[in-house]
């Protein structure tokens, strides 16, 4: 079956984490059947919808190659959700009500000190035409609920399995607000019908919005697509991890120096019985993609998992690729080839070439055990000033021929000299491209 899946974010603010589950999910099953993808930019709260929020979440989702098929801006459908608005009210399932945040918050507590669930009692649907004139006139404004049949909503979960929700169990959604703004669930059911939407994937705390709009969709003569709700993520160590997404914003992470590949293979598969492995590309991602591997425990999100994944990418990158960000470093062209062959497998993040390229422009900041420091004069004094990937081996027999010196007492001493680190490349390899021998 070919799908067409959407991703709905709200501009109002850093798409993270947890949004790009969402998003990828629902990417891959559209690119693995031959489908489309809908980028919809829920845009319908005008106070809190930025353009640079709707700019950055299209910037985000090319740098990852999430590319969409179609582009929909709720707010461009505000004449559509009317319609369907009027199309409810005709057919008695869309009610206005009147009740203040202060009454609908008395009625909750009475309802929980009684230990009944807080539903709404559909007061407001009994309203004569007089009282509800009586309410404008005082000043009252309404807002839209929508009529639920009081009915178990079933469905089969791609992830979740049967799912069965009873609609006396929840109250009335509010579709419309007072001040005329269509919300999310309205607008949503509305788009997912007109657009044909087969597949939708969103996380676990959307399972009750998921009956409610099936029930919308039916009522507007739509045909409700596959559902299937992903776990919520947490903290490595189980913890809530919604207070910190704000921190984990796609863009933080791409600062950070987070490769693309491995944001994309972590979320993948984060969740699933199948092992994270690094995949360098979308096609690769989507051919492995299987909803029915994902558990719906909460699951744990560490961002350090990034990191070897990352490493791992980049020291898979061919020349081809880092060149031009190499000779922006100022590496002669006829050192960059070996010198990313050299400085690759000792990098996490590709801006740590610039260190390296550093140590050999400018010699390193030696590191010098007072003891040592007779010994690496004189070892220093014996290197030859033209070198290639010859030179390490020789020089070091002759200093240990010439200072007894071996082992860990001759290699180290010159590695922490020349490079002013514990560890990094192999010696012979980094010594032909050290432009400047420190002095000690």
């Amino acid at each position: 079956m070919t799908a067409v899946t959407r991703f709905a974010p709200s501009p109002t603010g850093y798409i993270h984490v947890g949004n790009l589950r969402t998003a990828l999910m629902n990417y891959l099953i559209a690119r693995k059947s031959g489908g489309t993808f809908i980028l919809r930019l829920d845009d319908t709260d005008r106070e809190r919808s930025k353009q640079e929020y709707a700019d950055a979440i299209k910037a985000d989702l090319e740098w990852l190659g999430l590319t969409w098929d179609r582009l929909e801006r709720q707010s461009d459908r505000l004449g559509r959700y009317a319609a369907a608005a009027d199309a409810l009210r005709a057919a008695g399932r869309l009610y206005e009500c009147f009740e203040t945040p202060t009454e609908l918050d008395l009625k909750r507590k009475k309802q929980l000190n009684m230990g009944r669930p807080p539903v709404y009692d559909r007061a407001s649907l009994r309203l004569l035409p007089e009282e509800k004139a009586q309410m404008r006139a005082a000043g009252r404004e309404g807002y839209w609920r929508f009529l639920l049949d009081q009915e178990r909503t079933e469905w089969t979960d791609g992830i979740l399995g049967p799912v069965s929700i009873d609609a006396a169990s929840v109250s009335d959604p509010v579709l419309i607000r007072h001040d005329g703004q269509v919300l999310y669930t309205f607008a949503s059911s509305v788009d997912d019908v007109d657009m044909g939407v087969t597949h939708i994937v969103r996380g676990a705390d959307h399972v009750t919005n998921t009956a409610t709009q099936i029930q919308i969709m039916r009522a507007l003569g739509g045909t409700p697509p596959a559902f299937a709700h992903h776990s919520l993520l947490t903290a490595a160590d189980g913890s809530e991890l919604s207070k910190r997404l704000g921190t984990l914003s796609l863009r933080d992470l791409r600062a950070a120096g987070v490769a693309k590949e491995a944001l994309l293979s972590l979320m993948a598969r984060l969740g699933s019985s199948q092992p994270v492995e690094l995949r360098m590309s979308l096609d690769e991602l989507a051919a492995g993609f299987d909803l029915a591997q994902f558990g719906a425990a909460p699951t744990r999100f560490d961002p350090e998992a990034l990191w070897p994944l990352t490493r791992e990418r980049n020291q898979r990158l061919p020349f081809e690729a880092v060149k031009d960000r190499i000779a922006a470093l100022g590496v002669p062209e006829a050192l960059a080839p070996d010198f990313w062959r050299v400085a690759s497998h000792n990098i996490t993040r590709l801006d740590e070439l610039a260190e390296w390229w550093a140590i050999c422009r400018d010699g390193a900041r030696p590191v010098v055990a007072e003891e040592d420091r007779d010994f690496l004069r004189q070892a220093l004094a014996m290197l030859p000033a033209e070198r290639d990937a010859t030179t390490w081996a020789s020089w070091t027999e002759a200093v240990k021929a010439a200072t007894g010196r071996r082992g860990r007492a001759l290699y180290r001493p010159l590695r922490l000299a020349l490079t002013g680190r514990e560890s990094g490349p192999e010696m012979a390899d980094l010594l032909p491209l050290l432009q400047k021998i420190p002095a000690v």
